[in-house]
């Protein structure tokens, strides 16, 4: 591989770009999708291609959902395995905090979202009681990135290990709520595949001509089984081993991170945001309808109001009333930009939405609600941070009683 092309695929997996990208496919897909040639983007979305006989004759936009969004979870399942093996996760105590912050990020919004549904009394729209509850990691991490910069460094990592693990969270929702058949006999079948998986990435030689193959008949396994296929990915990243095996002097981790995060980040994400936020406001019942929707509400929020309540509010509560206290140099004031960050939904909570309402006017709303309220929490959190940055920082941020060590920034 040349330094040119490593130069490249080190800056598109970068925090910055990788938003950048999935922002601008976004807005390209929403535009298309209100333009007097929105009959193209709709003919390109619902063109079918897969071969019928494996029931894999899905649109482009399904394939994008089902299929390419699949590599994004196999690098969610990678940054999992190094975090719970070697990273923040590992030990149980300084991940205390962000875990049961990212539980209470879930939750509120969530309650939030029933709420405002109950209120209406449009009940059948708490279907979409998840999608509010999902963070982006990449576009989250993005802003931290671009208006950040001055902050503590452990405020990526405080950040980054509540995404991950809201990011399983949503994994078990999606696998627990969303699943509306399930064929026994596939998914024994599909981890068998994964099992295999494990097995061969761990030999002292990585066959990639088998270890392809091999995943890929996961997620096709797992698609006819009922359960959402991108749950193959993460279940394939979990398989691979976070430390160095066989006398390598890194881990497998990093290295399949270092070949799929470029492809997730320049191609897969980009795909599927195009597809998924290509919302028509101009067909159907019009704007006004969309708007006016109880779900487009309770996202706005879930997303805006739900996540800064639970990521705060839950984390004061812990480092008050128990002994836990927040990582080294971060104060609960940091805290407030990042749950306004934790409300950028985007891919996740997209998917989310996909499977709560597949076509209509409420579906509509749902992703043009997701989109409003992700553009809305990252502008607040770009604004909140820089606010945070400008503030004179004390010697014990944590009040933890001892001096802050670690006191790097973000440049």
């Amino acid at each position: 591989m040349t330094t040119r092309t490593t130069r490249l695929r080190a800056l598109v997996a970068s925090d910055s770009v990788a938003g950048l990208l999935l922002m601008g496919a976004a807005v390209i897909g929403l535009l298309w999708a209100n333009s007097p040639w929105r009959h193209v983007y709709v003919n390109l979305s619902e063109l079918t291609v897969g071969p019928a006989a494996l029931h894999l004759d899905l649109s482009l936009s399904s394939w994008a959902a089902d299929g390419l969004l699949a590599v994004f979870f196999l690098v969610v399942g990678l940054e999992l395995k190094y975090e719970i093996v070697l990273g923040s996760l590992r030990n149980p105590r300084q991940a205390a905090v962000p875990v049961l912050a990212a539980v209470g990020g879930m939750v509120t919004p969530a309650l939030v979202f029933v709420g405002v549904i109950a209120a209406t009394g449009a009940t059948e729209a708490l279907r979409g009681w998840a999608i509010p509850t999902a963070t982006d990691i990449a576009f989250a991490l993005a802003v931290l990135a671009i208006f950040g910069r001055g902050l503590p460094r452990a405020l990526r990592v405080f950040l980054l290990t509540l995404a991950v693990v809201d990011d399983l969270l949503a994994i078990i929702v999606i696998a627990a709520f969303y699943t509306e058949s399930l064929t026994p006999a596939w998914l024994l079948v599909a981890l068998g595949c994964v099992a295999g998986f494990a097995l061969l990435v761990r030999l002292p030689r990585l066959r990639w001509w088998l270890l392809i193959p091999l995943g890929l008949l996961a997620w096709g396994f797992m698609h006819a089984s009922g359960v959402h296929a991108t749950i193959a990915g993460v279940l394939l990243g979990l398989a691979v081993p976070a430390r160095p095996v066989h006398g390598e002097k890194g881990s497998r981790v990093h290295r399949f991170t270092a070949a799929v995060q470029p492809v997730s980040a320049a191609i897969v994400v980009p795909i599927f945001a195009f597809f998924s936020a290509g919302v028509s406001l101009v067909d159907g019942a019009g704007p006004l309808a969309v708007l006016r929707q109880p779900v487009f509400l309770a996202i706005i929020a879930g997303l805006m109001v739900g996540k800064v309540v639970g990521v705060l509010g839950t984390t004061a509560l812990v480092t008050r009333l128990t002994p836990l206290r927040l990582p080294d140099a971060i104060g609960l004031r940091d805290l407030f930009p990042v749950g306004l960050l934790t409300g950028i939904g985007f891919t996740v909570s997209l998917l989310i939405a996909e499977l709560s309402f597949p076509a209509g006017d409420m579906a509509a709303a749902a992703k043009v609600a997701v989109l409003a309220g992700s553009v809305g929490s990252a502008v607040l959190g770009g604004v909140a941070l820089r606010w945070a940055a400008r503030r004179p920082r004390s010697d014990d941020m944590n009040l933890d009683g001892v001096t802050d060590v670690d006191t790097d920034r973000i440049a």
